[in-house]
């Protein structure tokens, strides 16, 4: 099953989550991870990313893979994180889905400062 149909919902739980000091220029860090066959999907609504010090650039996909391998689309690359700010990357105004099977990963891409990344999204079954 791809995703459960959010027509007949059962239930729905509110899930925060975070992946502190992302700081190795390159490394992929999964921030949200539906595994295979969970029956759910996950309605993401908000993914925030901190800069830590002197950093410029993270990139978040959506990847196809529960582990965050495989082929991948850009959600936002090379976004410009400003030092001691946040960056709002996905809000209700554009909540994406994560459907079993996939990930959401991220990754810097300098080597200076660090990058914190916080998830709110919805586990829907």
């Amino acid at each position: 099953m791809a995703a459960p149909n959010i027509v007949n919902v059962t239930t729905i739980t509110g899930v925060t989550t975070f992946v502190a000091g992302i700081g190795t220029d390159g490394a992929i860090s999964t921030i949200v991870s539906n595994a295979a066959s969970s029956g759910k999907v996950l309605k993401i609504n908000t993914l925030m990313a901190a800069g830590i010090g002197a950093t410029t650039g993270v990139t978040i996909k959506l990847s196809n893979s529960a582990a965050g391998t495989g082929s991948s689309v850009s959600i936002g690359t090379t976004l410009s994180v400003p030092t001691y700010s946040t960056l709002a990357v996905i809000s209700k105004e554009n909540a994406i889905y994560v459907e079993e099977d996939k990930s959401i990963i991220a990754f810097k891409q300098n080597a200076a400062g660090n990058i914190d990344i916080i998830c709110s999204y919805e586990e829907i079954s």
